[in-house]
Formats: structure tokens, C-alpha cells, sequence
């Protein structure tokens, strides 16, 4: 019998420590290993940190493009996590000012963040960049920067430039060469908006027979891009195109559909979001360049992670390959 109950508690122990050997190995440096980078990212982390890093990931949310932005910067916190690092997704407001991106800055500053994730979008943010980047802070900036040099480690996002003369490309082709276009921008003085703007009128500027009829202002709101499309049209009966260089072109392009005017007038804009994407599939918006926003937001900590643990520094402008979306590809690209 103590023979018996001897061999059932040697048993019991040599189970035991198995488990907990593999429960530590699941927990440490086993997670990281079996951490997969999620689809729509790009950047795998190199090697778990010794000590938890902490990155801010400062976004702004006015319109439905910042959503996946979003949900990259939460999946890359939940894959950092199994490398010992937290990424707190922090909003700065639904109004973009550089003042809003300043603030937020100092505050992660204050708090001694070892990184921080910022979309700085106008002039005058070098200046908070720089501070941190000289506190020993990286800066990683994404989707939309300044036209000022600053100390940030890296740039991520469109060549807001290059899209612009893409569309100006589209425009032309839609109206061939002839025709009245109206232009709305998201903020007058956001470098990102004003050189998609410009990339487009400087491509327009050679072809005789376009005429631009106006530029507004929409604050990246739907509601605005929809009045201001109505008045355009109601000013200019012919008008062809209504070209929207950031957020809310759905707006504008339920206001042609609301006239009647699908298939006479057509939206050019930017972003594959969902309210974009079926104003495609219905013939308003006749092009849409995607930005990958999805792969901005997790990359972005990731780059910025790998350079604190490794020593890793990313290119300092990273490009995304953007996608033309047009009613002929719809869907092939998001099959319904």
C-alpha cells in the first residue's frame, strides 16, 4: 500500500512540474514566438524588450477613415504585448489643430512615454517632435506631417503629392479634358490636403479645356461636402467632377446621387472606407486612393518598437502603395 501510494504522488509531481514548465514557456518568451502579425500588417517585432516599453499612439477621430487606423494601432498593442510592450491608443480630439497635436504630445511627453506615434498634419508640431526626440523620446509620425523639417525618426504614409497628379490623371480621363471640377480639401493649411490639392491643379493646369470652379473648405465633414457639392452644382449646372482631397467625400457623393446626377457628375476622393466603397459600386465616385490605414496604424508602433529593443531605424519615409478604386475593379478588389 505505501509502495502504491508512494508511486501515485512521484506521479503526481513529475506531471506537475511538466505542466508548469510548459505554462512558463507559454507565458515568456514561447508567446512571442508563436505572436502572428495580424493580415494587413507589415512589420514583425524582432525580439521581446528586457523591460515593458510603452508607446502613445496619438490619432485624431473626426470621420469614419480613422476606424481601421484605429483597429491597426489596437492589434499591433494586443501583438506587442506578447514582446513586453503596451501601446495606449489615445484620441486627440475630433478637430484637427496643431494645438490639439501639441498638447497631446506634452502630455505623453510628461508621462514618459519611450515612444510616441503621432499624425502631426500641420506646421508648428516640428517644434513639440523636436522636444521629444531631444528628451531621448522617438517620434514616429504617420498619414499626414508638416511641411517642416523636423527630428522624427520616421515618416509613414501617401505620397500626398503624387496621389493628387493621379487623380488630376482621372479627371481627365472622365471628362476628356473638357469640363468644369470643384474642389473641396478637408482643412486649408494641412499640408497632406494641400498637396493632394496641388498635385491634382498642377496636373490640370495642362490640359486647356478644365476649368476649376471653386475651392472649400469641408473640416472633413460629410454633411459639409454634401451642401457644398449641392451649391456647386446649383452654380454650374454642367459641371463634371466634384474632387474631395480628404475626409467625408461620401457627402458629396450622396448629394449627386440625391440630384440625379449618377453617371453625369463624378466624385473623385480618397480612402477605401465602407461608405466610400459603395458609392463606388454605385457609380457616384468614379476613383479612390486607398492609403492603408489599417497597416499605417500597426506598423507604426512596430517600427518604433523594433528601434527601441534593436536599434532598428526604419527608411525615413515610408511609402504606401496606393490603389486606384474605380467601378470597373470595385469588385475584384472587395468582392460583395
Amino acid at each position: 500500500m505505501f509502495k502504491r501510494s508512494l508511486a501515485i504522488v512521484l506521479t503526481m509531481v513529475i506531471v506537475c512540474t511538466a505542466a508548469f514548465a510548459n505554462g512558463t514557456q507559454d507565458s515568456g518568451a514561447g508567446s512571442a514566438s508563436q505572436a502572428v502579425v495580424p493580415d494587413g500588417g507589415h512589420v514583425e517585432a524582432v525580439k521581446a524588450a528586457d523591460e515593458e516599453i510603452r508607446i502613445a499612439f496619438l490619432s485624431f477621430q473626426n470621420n469614419p477613415f480613422w476606424f481601421p487606423i484605429r483597429d491597426g494601432a489596437k492589434a499591433a498593442g494586443k501583438y506587442l504585448k506578447n514582446y513586453n510592450a503596451t501601446v495606449d491608443y489615445i484620441v486627440m480630439g475630433d478637430d484637427l489643430t496643431a494645438d490639439r497635436v501639441i498638447s497631446s504630445m506634452e502630455v505623453a511627453i510628461a508621462k514618459e512615454y519611450d515612444a510616441i506615434a503621432v499624425v502631426p498634419i500641420f506646421d508648428g508640431t516640428e517644434i513639440v517632435i523636436d522636444k521629444a526626440t531631444d528628451l531621448g523620446i522617438p517620434v514616429g509620425s504617420f498619414i499626414a506631417a508638416g511641411s517642416k523639417p523636423s527630428k522624427q525618426l520616421f515618416f509613414i504614409g501617401q505620397d500626398a503629392y503624387s496621389a493628387g497628379q493621379q487623380c488630376g490623371q482621372l479627371i481627365e480621363e472622365y471628362t476628356g479634358g473638357n469640363g468644369k471640377v470643384g474642389v473641396i480639401t478637408g482643412y486649408f493649411g494641412a499640408t497632406q490636403h494641400e498637396q493632394r490639392m496641388n498635385g491634382a491643379l498642377d496636373y490640370l493646369k495642362g490640359v486647356d479645356g478644365i476649368e476649376i470652379v471653386g475651392q472649400y473648405e469641408n473640416r472633413d465633414k460629410a454633411e459639409d461636402a454634401y451642401n457644398l457639392t449641392q451649391d456647386m452644382i446649383t452654380s454650374n449646372p454642367d459641371i463634371k467632377v466634384i474632387y474631395v482631397t480628404a475626409g467625408g467625400p461620401f457627402g458629396a457623393a450622396k448629394a449627386v446621387q440625391d440630384l440625379g446626377l449618377t453617371g453625369k457628375v463624378g466624385v473623385v476622393c480618397y480612402d477605401h472606407i465602407p461608405e466610400n466603397i459603395s458609392y463606388v459600386r454605385s457609380g457616384e465616385v468614379i476613383g479612390a486612393i486607398d492609403q492603408d490605414p489599417f497597416g499605417v496604424g500597426f506598423d507604426t508602433p512596430v517600427y518604433l518598437f523594433n528601434y527601441l529593443v534593436a536599434g532598428d531605424k526604419p527608411e525615413e519615409n515610408i511609402a504606401v502603395n496606393p490603389t486606384m478604386l474605380t467601378p470597373a475593379n470595385v469588385n475584384e478588389i472587395y468582392p460583395e
